[in-house]
Formats: structure tokens, C-alpha cells, sequence
């Protein structure tokens, strides 16, 4: 999968414990800020019905394909688009342009690669999960030629060195079905669908300070759409990362915003993710949420992500700013209606 700051790939044990504890016999989980997928496609892998969601487009292109998407429908089929991919002949185009020469997040010969082989699958006219399929293929293949720290907000001075191997295309880990039922993927606003949520157990893992997951991944954003909207600054971002703006970004809109998140759930259990360094505290969240019922916290401390640990660099790649704190503590709120005693981590 591709690398995502706030990726819960070393905490999925802890997440999926949780989930474990609650739901000892199964059922259904909905993530309401699904990300990357990566807990939607654990929890699928462990016979859960996931309902994944998120507002961003290529988030809602991962879901797609790592939950709602079952591998006995569409495999045989993925391959033959795989296939006929790998032979169009690389073509420069808006994507060079944007991504390698006036910013340089991708090398000109991979950004050929990507030019043609998205222009192919559009004119393909796939059905949505075996397009979101093909899309995860060549967003997950970009991302292991890139040149950035983790993030698409700059690039790296010189070239990375896994910039310079050639884009090669490879089948994502789609699942087979669950017998529970069919998993679904949606693209929506949290607090707009959370009242339209039926699950026995919600996951939330809400953005948590100013940095916007758009802007983060404007890449991907416009990669999926193909929109090829004007773009600013070095980081030739897509122009609506200026406008469309999450309460959950925001110190003042925070709180009221995941309030009514909380509120508007009619699930009985709860698990919340959470970050020290995001604009809500511990207690904080703990008053919230014990609103629901009874809450557990369970602390795990990591590093940082890898951009936080390099330090600050201004455009010419001179460093300008100290490293702050290495570590920082992942939090997990179980809401309950009565004290659970939850697994160890898997």
C-alpha cells in the first residue's frame, strides 16, 4: 500500500484486537475516515463486513478496491488490464508536466509511464471497481518510484534512488468476499453520513491538526480524478486544496465537528484514534466520548514519521529549523457500554 502519514500499518494489531474484543463473533465495521484502507482491508481479511469511507477521491479509489472490491469477481480480469497496461508505450503529457518538470515529485521517464498508461485505463471505460483496481495498481507503483519524505507538500533536492527504477505495475492484495456480506466503499463527509451509518462497531481516525490529507496527497487526489485543475506553488498543488477544508483541520472547528460525529452514531461500540500531537487532548476526548459509555484508553507510543525527524528545510534545501521530539503517543478510545476486557495486540 502506499506510504500515508497517519497510516495505522503498525497499530493495525491494536486496532484489530480492539475490534476482536468487541465483536468476538463478527459483524459489521464502518470507518468513517478510511485513509489509506489499510484497516478497512485487516479487518476484511478477518471475515468483518467493512464499510469504508472517506471524502477524498483517491481514498475512496483505495477503499474501492482493498474493501468493497472481492477478488473472485475481478481478479482474472485485473490481470488482463495489468497486462495491457505494462505494453503502452510511455507518452509524456500533463501529469510529466505538472509532477516531474515543474515539480519533481516523479522522475520524466516514470511520469511518461504514468501519462499513458492513465490515459489508457480512462479510455478503457472499466467498470468502477475494476477501474479502482487498475488505479490502486499505478497509484501504488508511482509511489515506490517517488521522491519525496512521505508527503507530497515538497520534494527532495536531488533525485531519491527508487526515482530512478523503472514504474512497473503489480496486482493489489484485493480480497475474496466475506460471508457476512458485501463490503461497501463510500466518498462522503463524516458528519454528514454518520447518521446514515448501520454497524456494530465504528472506527474513527479523524485528521487531528492543520495538516490537510489533500494537500498531503494532491498527487493521488488528481491522478484518480484527472481533472488536471490549475495548480500553485512549488508544490504545483491542486487549487482546491485552498477550498475545500475539513472543521477537523481547524483548532476551533475540531471539536464541535467530531462532537457531532460522536453524537449522530447509532452503534454501540466506538473506537477512537487518536494523536498527541493532534488539538485535542487526552482529557478532553475522554469527556467526549464518555458521553457513549464506558471509555478505555490504550496508549502506544511510536517515532515520528520520517519528514518530522529530517527537520526544516527551506528551497534551497538548507536546513532552517531545529528537530523537535522523536517520539510521539498514539491513542486508542474504546467506547463501550460496559467495561470490555480487550486482546493483546495480533
Amino acid at each position: 500500500m502506499i506510504k500515508y502519514i497517519g497510516s495505522k500499518r503498525a497499530l493495525l494489531g491494536h486496532v484489530t484486537g480492539a475490534v476482536r474484543s468487541l465483536l468476538p463473533d463478527g459483524g459489521t465495521v464502518c470507518d468513517l475516515f478510511s485513509g489509506s484502507a489499510r484497516v478497512g482491508h485487516a479487518l476484511k481479511g478477518q471475515g468483518f463486513r467493512v464499510w469504508s469511507n472517506d471524502h477524498n477521491a483517491y481514498a475512496h479509489t483505495l477503499a474501492t478496491a482493498y474493501v468493497q472490491a472481492d477478488q473472485e469477481r475481478w481478479a482474472d480480469q485485473a490481470e488482463r488490464v495489468l497486462a495491457e497496461l505494462r505494453t503502452v508505450p510511455p507518452e509524456a503529457g500533463w501529469f510529466t508536466k505538472s509532477f516531474c518538470e515543474d515539480a519533481r515529485f516523479f522522475h520524466p521517464d516514470n511520469g511518461a509511464r504514468i501519462d499513458a498508461m492513465r490515459d489508457r485505463i480512462e479510455a478503457m471505460a472499466l467498470e468502477p471497481e475494476l477501474k479502482a483496481i487498475a488505479l490502486v495498481s499505478l497509484m501504488e507503483a508511482a509511489d515506490r518510484v517517488d521522491s519525496t519524505a512521505g508527503v507530497q507538500m515538497a520534494y527532495m533536492k536531488t533525485w531519491a534512488g527508487r526515482a530512478l527504477n523503472p514504474l512497473t505495475l503489480r496486482m493489489p492484495d484485493v480480497l475474496s468476499g466475506v460471508a457476512a456480506g458485501p463490503c461497501r466503499a463510500t466518498c462522503g463527509d463524516a458528519v454528514e453520513i454518520a447518521p446514515e451509518i448501520e454497524a456494530d462497531l465504528v472506527y474513527l481516525d479523524p485528521p487531528y491538526n492543520q495538516h490537510s490529507y489533500l494537500g498531503n496527497y494532491h498527487c493521488w487526489e488528481s491522478l484518480v480524478l484527472w481533472d488536471k485543475l490549475e495548480s500553485y506553488g512549488i508544490a504545483n498543488k491542486r487549487i482546491d486544496v485552498r477550498t475545500r477544508k475539513s472543521a477537523f483541520n481547524s483548532k476551533p472547528g475540531i471539536a464541535p465537528a467530531l462532537a457531532a460525529v460522536v453524537g449522530s452514531l447509532a452503534a454501540p461500540n466506538l473506537i477512537v484514534s487518536f494523536n498527541d500531537e493532534g488539538y485535542l487532548s487526552r482529557a478532553q476526548l475522554v469527556e467526549m466520548l464518555s458521553a457513549r459509555g464506558h471509555v478505555q484508553v490504550i496508549e502506544i507510543a511510536r517515532p515520528r514519521y520520517v519528514g518530522a525527524r529530517i527537520g526544516i528545510h527551506n528551497g534551497k534545501g538548507e536546513k532552517v529549523g531545529a528537530v523537535g521530539r522523536l517520539r510521539n503517543v498514539e491513542y486508542l478510545f474504546v467506547v463501550t457500554e460496559k467495561p470490555v476486557v480487550l486482546a493483546d495486540a495480533a
